[in-house]
């Protein structure tokens, strides 16, 4: 791959994370919820599932989802469906006030309360971004143009890959770590219900937005 090219896929790549949805969202309550350390495991969950888009995109895989309309549909049910109720989820999620020695041992109110387990938070960031028909579609529709087709895909792919979830990584422990700042101006559970709420109706909103989402032509 030539270095010009790899330096446009660069700066593509952080304008891709940089700009909000739902893995960002999903970072920033995760963030604000359990603090940057627990939400590393949410981070890694949308890493595979970047890499899984990524890839089916890479061998053309997203090309015949993009053709088939049954197919796309699904996914784009099963995306949506899936934003929802992780929205619902969090709307409905029990509050609690943050106590100062909780603070103190974990370095962010309110952490212990409905913590997901690794596994959990793991699946959750998973599934968030590989059911998520937008990034199919603009991987779909960008990926061919940073791809030579007289070099070896498989290496172009790994490059690629790694340029990506490197960019990502950054940028949502970015806003994990935002997130996480805001956290002594939400101890209150007042303040953590309207939280919850915020976030809870964004999921919500992006899931819903996501049924406008429409093939390639």
């Amino acid at each position: 791959m030539d270095l010009n090219i790899w330096l446009a896929f660069f700066a593509a790549s952080w304008v891709i994370a940089i700009s909000p949805g739902s893995g960002a969202v999903l970072s920033m309550s995760h963030g604000l919820a359990y603090g940057v350390r627990h939400t590393s495991a949410t981070i890694a969950g949308l890493q595979l599932g970047l890499s899984v888009i990524l890839l089916i995109a890479g061998v053309g895989v997203g090309a015949l989802l993009l053709a088939s309309a049954t197919a796309f549909t699904v996914v784009k049910v099963l995306g949506a469906g899936y934003l929802i109720w992780l929205g619902v989820k969090q709307w409905r999620s029990p509050v609690h006030a943050a106590h100062a020695p909780q603070q103190a041992a974990d370095g962010v109110a309110g952490l212990q309360p409905g913590l997901p387990t690794v596994r959990q938070r793991v699946l959750i960031g998973f599934m968030t971004n590989v059911t998520n028909p937008k990034g199919i579609v603009f991987m779909v529709a960008v990926l061919p143009q940073f791809i030579d087709p007289l070099r070896p895909l498989w290496l172009q792919l790994l490059i690629l890959l790694v340029t990506s979830i490197s960019v990502d990584l950054v940028v949502m422990h970015g806003y994990a770590f935002l997130a996480s700042r805001a956290q002594r101006w939400l101890a209150t559970a007042k303040a953590r219900r309207a939280q919850n709420r915020v976030f809870g109706g964004v999921l919500v909103a992006m899931g819903a937005s996501l049924m406008l989402v429409k093939r390639a032509a």
